[in-house]
């Protein structure tokens, strides 16, 4: 038997000990010399068939006296007295209570990313609350924020970690962390279970360079090539798109149909809302809004016979399972890869071969004013508020020449004007290129 003289006197050793009370309970010494009291019982039957042994945690010494301990024991006896395992009851009443506070970890999450979303764009947002819905509400989002210590957390990255995805588990320790932090500030909970994670994780890869073809010849091949692989006509129009206007994919993957102009006029327009681009706070204060995209004659061909597959819908490119949902983020860049550009061009590539081959143009041509042009194209922030009025109010004319003229060179010698649903492009026997 326990007294508080014994308890007192016990030191932390070489490894973790115990001293036992009675009822199995006792108290564990950590080597760390912390003192905390536990109680080993049986319940239910094992894998094997045999008893399970089972574990509660009733708190740590001094917080929780021995006489607070025993009390703990035997109310935990009660319980198996009537046929209840404890440890499922003390769960069941914490998340029942969570629930009735609102202190469950998915609503204090949510309540977060509620207050936090207005710093993002509305892409990011959303990528925020899907990551989180994804890997940890459907594991921890009904239990108390209370209750959830860091060995959870820690078991959930590294789910995440032996998909291959470092970086995202990384990302995702930042933003439980910062629930937590929230949760702290807002009196729910006491501590961050998720801020020393990061060095548990892998280490996060060293940033590479995503790799791009920079030579139109090598991009009318990417094209040649993907959209000879058999995949959804959707899929291959969007890749086109993306490839005559370099925009982000995040950007091209949530494009609406509300947000083209003018499509069958003089000045076909894609409009992209400044809450949808990347930094749409910068945005709003530097450019005065929304990025606008001069589409020029290929563009338009793209949409034309894209309308006939979604434009009774919302998003222009939905995905294959949920016509609500936008194409995965992985679906251009899967198609790369099973057309043979893996670790050779990724969709982004797309912008770096846009900048480089136009702005050597620009240089050849002695277009100086151009350079700042096709920065203002690839939306790129400028460095003060002059620049910023570029976007809406001036250099709307060149900027739809340039982008008729990246159109005209990246789609020389393919077969015109007519797009042909679910067949591959190709080159005219005078082109450039092999056929496909």
């Amino acid at each position: 038997m326990l007294n508080d003289a014994k308890i007192k006197a016990a030191k932390a050793r070489d490894k973790d000990y115990r001293l036992s009370d009675s009822g199995q309970l006792y108290l564990q010494i950590s080597r760390a010399g912390g003192k905390h009291w536990r109680m080993n019982y049986t319940y239910g039957l094992n894998a094997k068939g045999k008893p399970a042994q089972k574990t509660l945690a009733f708190g740590s010494y001094p917080a929780v006296s021995l006489l607070d301990a025993r009390g703990k024991r035997d109310a935990a006896k009660a319980l198996l007295r009537d046929g209840k395992d404890p440890g499922i009851e003390r769960r069941v009443a914490a998340k029942a209570q969570a629930l009735a506070n609102d202190n469950t970890f998915e609503t204090v999450a949510r309540a977060w990313w509620g207050k936090t979303k207005v710093r993002w764009s509305a892409v990011h947002a959303q990528d925020v609350i899907d990551s989180l819905s994804e890997n940890i509400f459907d594991h921890i989002g009904d239990l108390p924020i209370t209750s959830i210590k860091a060995p959870k957390l820690l078991e959930l990255l590294t789910l995440v970690e032996d998909r291959g995805a470092i970086e995202t588990a990384h990302r995702i320790r930042a933003r439980l962390s910062s629930v937590f932090v929230y949760g702290i500030a807002a009196g729910i909970c006491d501590n961050d279970p998720a801020a020393s994670l990061g060095k548990a994780l892998k280490p996060k890869p060293r940033a590479k360079k995503q790799p791009a073809v920079t030579s139109l010849t090598g991009l009318r091949q990417i094209l040649i090539d993907a959209e000879g692989e058999r995949c959804r006509a959707i899929t291959k129009l969007a890749l086109r798109f993306h490839a005559l206007t370099a925009v982000r994919p995040g950007e091209l993957r949530f494009a609406r149909w509300d947000e083209i102009e003018d499509l069958h006029g003089p000045t076909p327009l894609w409009r992209i809302p400044a809450a949808r681009m990347k930094g749409d706070g910068d945005r709003k204060a530097e450019t005065d809004g929304d990025h606008l995209v001069p589409l020029a004659r290929q563009s338009v061909d793209v949409l034309k016979v894209l309308h006939t597959l979604t434009g009774d819908l919302d998003l222009m490119f939905p995905g294959e399972r949920h016509m609500h949902r936008p194409i995965s983020e992985n679906t251009l860049r899967a198609l790369l890869i099973r057309a043979g550009y893996h670790q050779r061009h990724v969709p982004h590539g797309f912008r770096a071969a846009f900048s480089t081959i136009m702005n050597e143009r620009a240089k050849a041509l002695g277009m100086v004013d151009d350079r700042a042009i096709i920065d203002l194209m690839l939306a790129h922030i400028p460095q003060n508020k002059v620049e910023g009025a570029y976007n809406r109010a001036s250099y709307m004319d060149r900027r739809r020449e340039l982008a008729q003229d990246w159109a005209d060179m990246l789609l020389e010698g393919f077969w015109e004007p007519d797009i042909h649903l679910g067949q591959p492009i190709r080159y005219a026997a005078t082109g450039p290129g092999k056929s496909s």
